[in-house]
């Protein structure tokens, strides 16, 4: 997740040095990988904990200006001259920005063009290079008009990779302020914990920071006017299944314009990795990342002619088999039973919580808005999005859970994001279909339970001064603290588990550098035996005394592989434990045999050694009738190849291994493990090896077969 600085000022006022907020905010559980700075300067010191990248821009040397004519080039097409104030005196400018040439030539302009303005000397990215090459800006002549200094793109100052325009800021930019004071920003790299996707947004982190330091939480107040028609009489609601689409909630606003957003979100957006594409669109992605509540627009007019001029109602469903849908990538995608969706009467709308339909985006021609904020079911989301190979935002969010009670504040704060930058008159009233409602887990503390788990003294007193920020409802019932969990997380668990994760909170506030080091003093658990793990052990151990050498294979492998045993046509016919997301088509059922891999590396490895000698102890995996889950019985595979032993100055020259060496192996590990009774009986007929020397060995109820020659591997 990247985060820029200036947009968590506007909820949390942070005066820590990056470099310090950087750390605090990894004590915390929010690691952060890196930080990008963007005008900002570098911190003074000798030796940086984290990684710092970006360019920092000179004060005196880079500022505000604004534009107030452009004029055409004498000698090029392409360029133009614009005439620039930069607060101290008037410049003109030679550029060749394609956003400017609607300027040219008509005049002094009726409004000026606020730019970002870098005059010479000052060190800026070669925005014509590739990657980030720093360049320093000098004075040259350029098709006979000298040139000393340049109105900047986006990637000429580091903010993005944008070059194929100036960066136009807006109209209220103080014309002379140094550019880093007006929008310099640092970003920080932060890596999203997947039971912390709570924090996969702005108003998240600036909740973490404000309940660590003590500042204050700002949380922006809404003023929406709600004066339009009434937004029931637009649309219905119909949730199939509650369980897998808890809540569904949807706002209206007509006559919207579609028109590029302010140059401040559009860099926002940019910095947080996301492209602008324009105000209405720009509005769902912006609320997505500053209070992590995904947001879907349709065009309402599509949805009224679906439904034939008719009230359209939303229905939740699962697919249907086979059914299909054009989502906004273009792709047409077969869907699975299992992915919900999002319909109408006339059918597929949007994959839920994962990627929208073509038919019903938001195009420059939209004027009336459905926004929706719903709450899907994470597992759904997260098989649809594997199955689909396919990616999003909003489906990473949703596939680790997102709380209900969320969909209602980004709802409201989209319809006034749309409203302000995109115009338009929000409908009166929001429809909210909520059948399953959370239910708030409540986890019971005691001081006892802290000094047992963590080391620490605290009191219920202090347990609830370092809950409640975090957004915990604490009450004290004698000598103990109940917690109730706020209504934006979900991940606090009931009972032991719940204790646990509040206990981390604790934990977290309270400062993992801050526990002391302890002894146990909880009695250790009383040792139990596992006979099957130690004869296992006991095998290795012998078997390596007796020179040979222990492999591990996968336990995945593909019917053809375990084929190669016999001689072609005459594998038996057996079934598989099958994989039904095998993670490669050669590894696509479990093994039913354990001398086939271990052989495979035999292969690989004899071109490379005279003399090989492996073993593997290990499960195959035997399908059971009627069962889900297959029969695991535990094998030993031996197989060598080779000489008897490496050649040496005494013994030039040495035998290759037969029957009788493989023999002498089972012969020690019998003695090792005091078998008397074995006998060893001869072996003619076995269709997967060649006529050779063979044996088949029993040892009590053990029968142990024994091929000098294998086909066709060795």
């Amino acid at each position: 997740m990247k985060l820029p600085i200036s947009w968590l000022n506007d909820f949390v006022e942070i005066d820590l040095p990056l470099d310090e907020l950087a750390k605090l905010m990894t004590m915390i559980g929010l690691e952060v990988e890196e930080i990008q700075l963007v005008g900002m300067a570098m911190p003074e010191m000798e030796r940086h904990e984290f990684k710092f990248t970006g360019l920092s821009w000179d004060r005196d040397k880079i500022v505000v200006a604004q534009i107030d004519e452009v004029m055409p080039h004498p000698n090029a097409e392409r360029l133009v001259l614009c005439r620039l104030q930069d607060g101290e005196r008037e410049h003109t400018v030679l550029t060749g920005a394609p956003n400017l040439y609607e300027y040219k030539g008509i005049g002094p302009l009726p409004k000026p063009i606020k730019v970002a303005y870098a005059r010479e000397g000052a060190r800026l990215y070669d925005g014509h290079a590739d990657g980030l090459q720093i360049t320093t800006l000098k004075r040259t002549k350029i098709r006979g008009v000298e040139s000393y200094s340049m109105v900047c793109s986006e990637k000429e100052l580091g903010i993005s990779e944008e070059h194929d325009g100036i960066i136009l800021l807006d109209e209220n930019a103080p014309t002379g302020m140094a550019l880093v004071d007006y929008m310099g920003d640092a970003v920080f790299t932060i890596s999203i914990l997947p039971n912390m996707i709570r924090n996969a947004s702005v108003l998240g982190v600036a909740r973490e920071i404000a309940a660590k330091t003590g500042y204050p939480l700002r949380v922006p107040q809404k003023s929406l006017d709600w004066n339009g028609a009434p937004v029931k009489d637009c649309i219905s609601i119909e949730i199939t299944n509650p369980k897998l689409n808890p809540r569904f909630t949807v706002g209206l606003i007509r006559g919207v314009k579609a028109q590029p957003s302010p140059y401040w979100v559009q860099r926002r957006l940019r910095l947080a990795g996301m492209r602008p594409i324009n105000s209405v669109v720009d509005a769902t992605n912006y609320v997505m990342l500053e209070v992590d509540q995904p947001l879907h627009a349709f065009d309402y007019d599509v949805l009224l002619k679906r439904a034939g001029g008719k009230t359209p109602k939303i229905i939740t469903r699962q697919a249907s088999a086979n059914e299909k849908l054009k989502t906004l990538d273009g792709a047409d995608r077969t869907l699975n039973e299992f992915t919900i969706m999002v319909t109408d009467t006339a059918g597929s709308l949007s994959l839920a919580g994962v990627m929208g339909g073509e038919e019903s985006e938001v195009t420059p021609e939209t004027s009336n808005v459905l926004l929706e904020a719903a709450t899907w079911d994470f597992i759904s989301t997260r098989r649809t999005m594997q199955a689909q190979r396919l990616s999003s935002e909003a489906g990473y969010r949703y596939s680790r859970g997102l709380h209900p009670d969320q969909a209602i504040e980004g709802l409201t704060r989209g319809l006034e994001c749309m409203c302000l930058w995109s115009g338009g008159q929000i409908a009166a009233g929001i429809v909210d279909e909520y059948p399953q409602k959370q239910v708030d887990p409540e986890v019971t503390l005691t001081p006892a339970d802290v000094k047992r788990l963590l080391g620490i003294d605290l009191d219920v007193q202090a347990m609830a001064k370092l809950l409640t920020p975090l957004g915990f409802t604490c009450r004290v019932e004698g000598d103990s603290l109940v917690a109730k969990t706020p209504p934006f997380r979900v991940d606090i668990g009931e009972g032991v588990i719940g204790k646990a994760d509040v206990m981390e909170e604790i934990a977290r506030m309270y400062g993992f550098d801050n526990i002391p080091s302890t002894r146990m003093a909880d009695p250790l658990p009383p040792q139990r035996d596992n006979p099957t793990l130690e004869f296992e052990e006991r095998l290795r151990d012998i078997l390596v005394g007796l020179g040979l050498q222990e492999i591990y294979t996968y336990r995945l492998t593909d019917p053809t592989r375990e084929a190669r045993l016999y001689p072609q046509g005459a594998a038996p016919q057996v079934e598989y434990t099958r994989l039904l997301n095998p993670i490669a088509a050669e590894r696509s059922v479990m093994r039913r045999s354990l001398l086939a891999p271990v052989l495979e590396i035999l292969e690989r490895n004899i071109r490379l050694r005279q003399h090989l000698a492996f073993f593997e102890i290990g499960p195959v995996f035997i399908p059971k009738a009627g069962e889900d889950l297959p029969e695991e019985p535990v094998r030993l595979a031996i197989a060598m190849s080779g000489l008897r032993s490496l050649p040496a100055w005494d013994t030039p020259q040495t035998q290759t291994a037969d029957f009788y060496d493989l023999k002498g192996i089972f012969e020690g590990l019998f003695k090792s493990l005091h078998l008397d009774n074995v006998s060893y009986e001869p072996v003619e007929d076995r269709p997967s090896y060649h006529p050779g020397k063979c044996a088949l060995v029993k040892a009590g109820e053990v029968e142990i077969g024994i091929f000098g020659e294998m086909h066709p591997l060795v």
